[in-house]
């Protein structure tokens, strides 16, 4: 199965800043996302971005905010983006065959919403070095479930790469000037 960028939407799940600083691997996981959504953005695939009850978890952590300020935010009180009406809403105008999923926390968030994406006909491209737990053992896991589930689990250059297709192109040269 080949991921095609013009059949897919990247997914950035509330990655909060009281969250945050008790995520394992935290600053290879901002470096990582970083470079996975200015490719993203560098290819233009559309980015929906959630947030997990404000009030309590406070905004995207700043790095990431600065790379996504065009994009209106969607929070949420469900664990399970597909359960929040407005995500689905925006979700459904773009109605991707892939959904590029990276976020926190892994075993909660991006598991919850992996198995319904997939329950409800989507196909999530789970990038694994942009995903986080505060337990590397509840990442591990969830991982494992979404594989058996039926996500595609792969690294975020892989699947620039993927969607790239083709070196030699001014997209080709962003991507690679951001993996260096």
């Amino acid at each position: 199965m080949r991921i095609l960028a013009d059949e897919s939407v990247g997914l950035i799940i509330d990655m909060q800043e009281r969250l945050y600083p008790h995520i394992a691997e935290r600053d290879e996981l901002t470096r990582r996302t970083g470079i996975l959504i200015e490719g993203l953005k560098a290819i233009g695939i559309k980015i929906l971005v959630t947030e997990q009850y404000t009030k309590g978890l406070g905004f995207t952590i700043t790095p990431l905010r600065e790379l996504l300020e065009e994009i209106k935010f969607v929070e949420k009180q469900a664990f399970s983006c597909c359960d929040e009406p407005a995500f689905y809403e925006q979700l459904s105008l773009v109605n991707p065959r892939y959904v590029i999923v990276a976020g926190i926390e892994t075993h909660v968030c991006v598991l919850q919403t992996c198995i319904d994406l997939i329950d409800n006909g989507y196909h999530p491209v789970v990038v694994e070095d942009c995903v986080g737990s505060r337990n590397p053992n509840d990442k591990k896991m969830a991982i494992r479930r979404m594989r058996q589930e039926g996500a595609v689990i792969t690294t975020s250059e892989s699947i620039l790469f993927e969607l790239l297709r083709y070196s030699g192109t001014e997209e080709f040269k962003k991507i690679s000037r951001l993996i260096k």
